[in-house]
C-alpha cells in the first residue's frame, strides 16, 4: 500500500504525494493487446501514470516480475498460453495458487500510519 507520488507533471506541479488504498496488479496488465507469448517484468507494465505511482516501486517491480517469470512457466507446464490462463478463471486460480505454493505475495497487509 504504497503513496502515490509523482514527480513533475506537465501541469506545472512539482510533486504530487497522496496515500492510496491497498491495491493489486490483475493478471491482464502483464499481458500485451496486440502480441502473444511477451510478458513485462518491471514496470513496462499497462498502466496508466497515477496507477504507476505505486507499482514503479522496487517490491512491486520484483513482486511483477516473480508474477511473469512464474506465467511462463505455469503457461508451458499447462501448455497453453498466458493470455488463455487470463480468459479462464479456473487456471487464473490455479495460477494464484501457484503463486502462493511458491511463497509470491498476491496481496500486502494494509499499513496503518504512513
Amino acid at each position: 500500500m504504497y503513496r502515490i507520488d509523482l514527480h513533475p507533471s506537465t501541469g506545472g506541479d512539482t510533486y504530487i504525494d497522496v496515500g492510496s488504498s491497498p491495491f493489486e496488479i490483475p493478471l491482464r496488465a502483464l499481458l500485451p493487446q496486440r502480441m502473444t507469448n511477451l510478458l513485462p517484468a518491471a514496470k513496462n507494465l499497462g498502466t496508466t501514470h497515477i496507477t504507476n505511482g505505486c507499482y514503479r516501486l522496487h517490491p512491486v517491480e520484483w513482486n511483477i516480475g516473480e508474477a511473469a517469470g512464474a506465467l511462463a512457466a505455469f503457461s508451458l507446464t499447462h501448455s497453453t498460453t498466458p493470455h488463455a490462463v487470463s480468459a479462464d478463471p479456473a487456471a487464473v486460480a490455479d495460477f494464484q495458487a501457484q503463486l502462493v505454493a511458491d511463497g509470491v505475495e498476491l496481496r500486502w497487509p494494509e499499513v496503518r500510519g504512513f
